[in-house]
């Protein structure tokens, strides 16, 4: 059972009011028919989508799951997936923004966050088999060669295929210097792969006429470690009809995205083809991946959406106890428990944290845009740095508080969240994943600390802090401005103890890691809906601000103090007293 409706008045309050992206869109996207109007009606109908054809077989994948079929060693996806994944092809959303000399529709990539949060909402599992292609469209138009561009964007960005991210081995995850898979040059420039990859993602299904996997491996004269990594595009059905020597070796039993393939996967001579030069696979890859965790922090988003409009009607509905401030309704016989401050604070809380995630979700994705279009080269550096400094607080702050969202939904149920008759413990399941695949949130903290904060001397941290500076400044409430300028003081402060600490003692910079974004998160979403409500004038975002400050906000010294606590009361218990 469901009761989404995709959020569209929000990601209009946000996209033309708070971000204000008709003035300056068509000039980035170079499409001078792009307006507020077309953005609007791709709006309406990414929510129509969403809800009609994605949310009705949510509930049939999770239950029927994949397949697996050890003679063939293939798998077929839940049935009821067919018919929807064919619609989306069918409506062209694959080639939403992906580039128009390929066939795609080049339109904003703030479109594409916003339409993953949609699709997340409403069927995580399916949205899973598109979701990685279109980071692979990505990998492979900045990297490939025309001739690899031209064989494979066309009918990746038209849907006909779809595409995977093979890193992962069985002895290596984040550690990717480790891997063993090997690739041999071969005749007319192509290549033999032969290893072992784990947690595939859509690494084979029935769904599409051919999967497209970009491969991590070594060459013979590969230097140790990550700078000896190339990637290459191994198709699991050749040019000439023939199948590849790719194959899916079993799937894994998951506690949730059920619908969602997850492959152990073998390549046997597969043949394949390198992307650009050798040993610079992993920073080729990045592309891929920043794509992927952008994506996975709007899952954590939307599937948190998702639940909370289940908890706001259960709320309203639920007759339970009378108002300890008197009777409500007294032609029944108790109030609705929307009355109990309990509730209203765990109600509350998911409200702010999806309005001002949201919020944090659509300035990135401007920023991408603006980094990748804007004419001035000096204006997409910055927003590249941002886009940079905020793809990892977007993977883990958000899906952590997706998943904080997705257990206060429950618990505002009571009992009937903890069934399957309201939906919101396969949402809860399916939530918990995004907090672990595309790099756990322990490693996303560590990346950023230790590669984002420091990169190009610190120049996007203080992009940010400055960008976060100037939205404060234009608050006319004295008190909003206060609080905000605390926060960011607190920012300051916590960057500088881990510049001193942190470059002394890299485990003291490890300590302070999840502390450090933790940090990041609470006080940027307080920024954004401190803004919100500058921006609306509504008494509604405004209430929502002051919550937020009084229970999320205020607790940045709480967070200050477990920074300064450094690493003693980490690392001072023997690994044996464990």
């Amino acid at each position: 059972m469901s009761y989404y409706q995709a959020p569209l008045d929000d990601v209009r309050f946000l996209l033309f009011d708070l971000f204000r992206i008709q003035e300056h869109y068509p000039a980035l996207t170079g499409q001078s028919e792009f307006s507020q109007e077309l953005a609007d009606s791709i709006l309406t109908e990414m929510g129509r989508f969403a809800s009609g054809v994605l949310q009705p077989v949510n509930r049939s994948g999770d239950e029927e799951g994949c397949q697996y079929h050890p003679d063939s060693r293939s798998v077929t996806a839940p049935p009821s997936y067919r018919d929807a994944f064919r619609q989306f092809v069918d409506n062209g959303w694959p080639a939403l923004t992906a580039p128009t000399a390929f066939g795609g529709q080049g339109l904003p990539y703030i479109l594409g966050v916003v339409f993953d949060e949609l699709c997340a909402a409403t069927n995580t599992s399916l949205s899973m088999y598109f979701g990685l292609t279109h980071g692979a469209i990505i990998a492979l138009s900045e990297h490939a060669s025309d001739d690899l561009r031209q064989r494979y964007l066309p009918p990746l960005i038209s849907g006909q295929w779809t595409g995977t991210m093979c890193l992962t081995e069985p002895q290596c995850g984040t550690d990717l210097g480790m891997i063993k898979t090997k690739a041999v040059p071969a005749e007319n420039g192509r290549y033999r792969l032969n290893g072992n990859k784990i947690w595939i993602t859509g690494g084979e299904h029935d769904l599409a006429e051919n999967i497209i996997h970009l491969v991590l491996a070594k060459l013979p004269d590969a230097p140790a470690g990550t700078k000896g990594i190339s990637l290459f595009l191994v198709p699991k059905v050749l040019d000439d009809g023939r199948r590849n020597g790719i194959y899916c070796t079993g799937l894994e039993h998951k506690m949730g995205i059920n619908g969602s393939a997850t492959c152990f996967m073998s390549l046997e001579d597969a043949e394949g083809y390198l992307i650009g030069e050798p040993h610079q696979g992993l920073r080729y890859m990045f592309s891929m991946m920043n794509s992927a965790r952008l994506m996975v922090g709007v899952q954590g988003l939307g599937l948190g959406e998702a639940a909370y409009q289940t908890a706001v009607k259960f709320a309203r509905e639920r007759i339970q106890g009378r108002s300890l401030a008197g009777v409500q309704s007294p032609d029944l016989a108790a109030d609705s428990i929307l009355v109990h401050p309990d509730v209203r604070r765990m109600l509350l809380s998911q409200k702010a944290l999806l309005q001002g995630g949201r919020a944090l979700a659509c300035w990135v994705g401007i920023n991408l845009d603006i980094s990748h279009y804007h004419p001035d080269p000096q204006q997409r550096e910055q927003a590249h740095d941002l886009v940079e400094l905020l793809t990892p607080i977007v993977k883990a702050f958000l899906t952590d508080q997706g998943y904080r969202v997705c257990d206060l939904a429950m618990q505002t149920l009571g009992g009937s969240g903890y069934t399957r008759d309201w939906g919101i413990e396969q949402l809860l399941r399916d939530c918990r994943i995004s907090r672990i695949y595309e790099g756990t949130n322990g490693i996303q903290a560590l990346d950023f600390v230790g590669r984002k904060l420091p990169l190009h001397g610190g120049r996007g941290a203080r992009a940010l802090l400055q960008s976060l500076r100037e939205m404060a400044g234009t608050c006319d409430d004295e008190n909003v401005r206060k609080t905000l300028q605390h926060g960011l003081g607190v920012l300051n402060e916590a960057l500088m103890w881990l510049t001193i600490n942190g470059m002394q003692d890299r485990e003291q910079a490890g300590a302070a890691a999840t502390p450090v974004l933790n940090l990041f998160g609470t006080v940027i979403l307080g920024v954004l809906l401190a803004r919100s409500a500058q921006v609306s004038g509504d008494s509604a975002r405004q209430q929502v601000r002051d919550f937020y400050f009084a229970e999320h906000l205020s607790q940045v010294d709480a967070q200050l103090a477990v920074i300064k606590a450094g690493k003693q009361h980490l690392m001072a218990l023997p690994a044996a007293a464990f």
